[in-house]
């Protein structure tokens, strides 16, 4: 009966996912965060911002839906583009409707007036194969927008993040960002 629920949602081409960070649960929530794009030196409220340390740890998703089958008697949903991991509980589905979710005049607070620009990535084949492959690809998006705070500039310097249970290693350099290991 479970497949009701899906009925006609394979006319939309992008779906909106409702869903909840599992992973950030004993993760400090605080009432104001350091988005990169501001330096990482100016702080704003959380909700002015898209960290993943909420006071609620709802996400939400704007998705590409790629298909839907029923396995088992239950839909099972594939999407691209989802900014989740695998297993992360999802708690709604809703379709992207493109005249009533675009807004083309919309501003886009302090992010409109900061450019980003995006670093090529390296890493060799031996660090990469030690990430889960469903997790490849987020790592690299991660690495790409240049995780560091913007006011850190130094070419010799080593950074570290956690990343599905890892400590990634890297350094930039010249527009580039090379990871050096993956603990």
């Amino acid at each position: 009966m479970r497949i009701y629920a899906v009925r006609e949602l394979d006319g939309f081409s992008h779906i909106w996912l409702i869903w909840g960070f599992s992973e950030n649960v004993d993760a400090q929530k605080n009432l104001t965060v350091r988005p990169p794009r501001l330096g990482g030196n100016k702080r704003v409220g959380v909700f002015a911002s898209r960290s993943p340390f909420r006071p609620n740890n709802l996400g939400l998703s704007s998705v590409r839906l790629k298909k839907i089958e029923i396995t088992e008697g239950a839909p099972v949903i594939t999407v691209s583009g989802a900014d989740l991991i695998s297993g992360t509980p999802i708690y709604d589905i809703k379709p992207y409707i493109p005249f009533t979710d675009s807004h083309p005049d919309a501003s886009a607070g302090f992010v409109e007036s900061n450019e980003f620009p995006l670093l090529d990535v390296e890493i060799s084949e031996d660090l990469l194969s030690i990430i889960p492959e469903e997790k490849r690809q987020t790592l690299l998006t991660i690495l790409k927008n240049d995780p560091r705070p913007a006011y850190h500039d130094d070419g010799d310097r080593t950074y570290g993040f956690n990343f599905a249970g890892f400590e990634i290693k890297f350094r930039v350099k010249d527009n580039k960002s090379e990871v050096i290991s993956i603990e």
